[in-house]
């Protein structure tokens, strides 16, 4: 019984469920070390290894989160701020979303990993968003779900309804570009020169006219490309210019990984594409992150 082939899906799904990528690769392990435990009362004839492992890996992360409040992104605590120049105080005292590094995950698993998709479902009771993750992003099925989470398959069916209605009601089902989609890496190489060349009117000509710049642990987060734009004058005023950037993925969506000019990691910046422009870009700064991606913490 092969446990570890299935240890990079099984810790895209935790992520799913808590938000957190160090908690997910805990609760994995708690998962297998479980299953080791129960590994002579496995019946091959009732579930395959990895119907079984995901059952195991559902309670795991169920008892994870009993008694917890979500994992939201600042965009999903309260209204858009409208000063760019607003003191930049970090929130340490609400668990945010964290990103997730594509690189530990084969590609055909980071279905259902987007983080607008990821932070919608964590308003979701957690039966409810185990039933939507099981159902709409791994394809169990009803029966399979049912049998998982000690339920009916009429009770599968009807949570599954509500939280599709949800996600829809929260914009998260909206189709938005790969990464690996050449328009969109195009307009990412094009930020990526503009922001290392501290151009702020390229970088705003790259936005659509909503777009959204949040930034956890600050709780701050601004709406429109003006605002955008005037705080990334901010930003390369206090920062000075001379930065450098590396870009990869992360949640399925393109990334960039930003250096000061003395060559410290300062941010991992995950954004979303539509129509060829930026409409969201969520800028983490929680050096936890930094290690998840094994980001190097000083380039030069």
């Amino acid at each position: 019984m092969d446990f570890e082939a299935h240890r990079g899906e099984l810790t895209a799904y935790c992520y799913r469920m808590v938000g957190s990528f160090h908690e997910a690769e805990d609760l994995v392990q708690e998962t297998l070390l479980r299953a080791w435990k129960a590994r002579d009362r496995y019946d091959a004839a009732r579930a395959s290894v990895r119907t079984w492992l995901y059952r195991i890996a559902t309670n795991v992360c169920l008892t994870a989160l009993e008694g917890r409040t979500r994992r939201p992104l600042p965009s999903g605590l309260g209204a858009a701020s409208d000063d760019p120049g607003a003191p930049l105080q970090p929130a340490t005292d609400i668990p945010w979303l964290q990103p997730f590094p594509d690189a530990r995950c084969d590609a055909d698993t980071r279905a259902g990993l987007r983080l607008a998709w990821v932070a919608a479902t964590q308003v979701l009771p957690a039966k409810q968003r185990a039933v939507v993750v099981l159902r709409s992003v791994l394809e169990f099925s009803a029966a399979e779900v049912a049998t998982q989470l000690e339920t009916t398959v009429p009770a599968v069916n009807s949570a599954l309804q509500r939280a599709r209605a949800a996600l829809a009601d929260a914009g998260a089902m909206d189709e938005i570009a790969e990464p690996d989609d050449a328009e969109t890496q195009a307009v990412i190489d094009r930020y990526a020169q503009a922001f290392e060349a501290a151009d702020v009117e390229a970088l705003v000509k790259l936005l659509t006219d909503d777009a959204i710049l949040e930034m956890p642990p600050v709780p701050l987060w601004f709406q429109g490309s003006d605002d955008y734009g005037r705080f990334m004058h901010r930003v390369f005023e206090m920062r000075g210019v001379g930065w450098s950037v590396r870009t990869l993925t992360a949640n399925g969506q393109p990334a960039l990984a930003a250096y000061t000019p003395d060559g410290q990691v300062h941010t991992l910046q995950v954004f979303t594409v539509v129509g060829g422009r930026i409409s969201h870009n969520v800028v983490f700064a929680d050096p936890r992150v930094f290690e998840a991606f094994d980001l190097p913490p000083k380039i030069f």
